[in-house]
């Protein structure tokens, strides 16, 4: 249809031009008749391409209907297996809400006595537990009051009495012994009675 329409659009473009360079009211009459037979055949495929369009969109409508009606079907018959599953467990010991709720009650009952055994094993066994936080802020200060005087104290010190640290070891060569008896080194003397004890 697209087609056919495309052509018949030529076919008016071509009869446009005829009607334009016409001279004679009599072929101009003929050209205008011609150019109306296009136009109502142009008008007809319209029609039929527009029918064409709304069948080939109730078809697409229907398919997806009929898919979507399959698709609905296997949702249900998968909600009915899970319910017919979830019906099942239900039904089992393992779901007793009577037996869940109390072994609710005792799970609690395990963490308070935990907590509790925990509480006594934190517990301190030389501080007491009413204790005023004001009078150890009172001992803090009076603790600080009794170091700063400690400082100042031995600033008092004399100087005689003060550790002062000793000098370093002098840095350097070392230097001979100096000579004895005839004017030989120690070094000299030593090392001929070290042959004569080697021979």
């Amino acid at each position: 249809m697209d087609a056919k329409i495309k052509q018949l659009d030529a076919e008016l473009a071509r009869h446009r031009e005829i009607l334009r360079t016409c001279r004679t009211p009599a072929a101009k009459e003929a050209a205008k008749r011609r150019a109306l037979q296009v136009l109502k055949q142009r008008r007809l495929y319209e029609g039929q391409r527009e029918q064409l369009y709304n069948q080939q969109f109730n078809v697409e409508q229907i398919s997806f209907a009929a898919q979507s009606a399959k698709d609905t079907a296997v949702q249900v018959s998968a909600m009915q297996a899970s319910a017919k599953e979830l019906k099942a467990q239900f039904k089992s010991k393992a779901f007793d809400v009577d037996k869940i709720d109390t072994l609710n009650d005792e799970m609690a009952d395990l963490m308070d006595q935990s907590k509790e055994i925990q509480d006594v094993l934190g517990r301190s066994y030389d501080v007491p537990e009413d204790i005023d936080e004001e009078e150890l802020m009172g001992e803090l200060d009076a603790l600080e009051e009794m170091i700063g005087e400690e400082e100042r104290s031995d600033e008092e010190v004399p100087s005689y009495l003060r550790d002062e640290a000793l000098p370093d070891a002098p840095d350097g060569t070392q230097e001979a012994l100096p000579a004895t008896g005839e004017g030989a080194p120690v070094a000299a003397a030593a090392e001929p009675a070290q042959k004569s004890a080697a021979q």
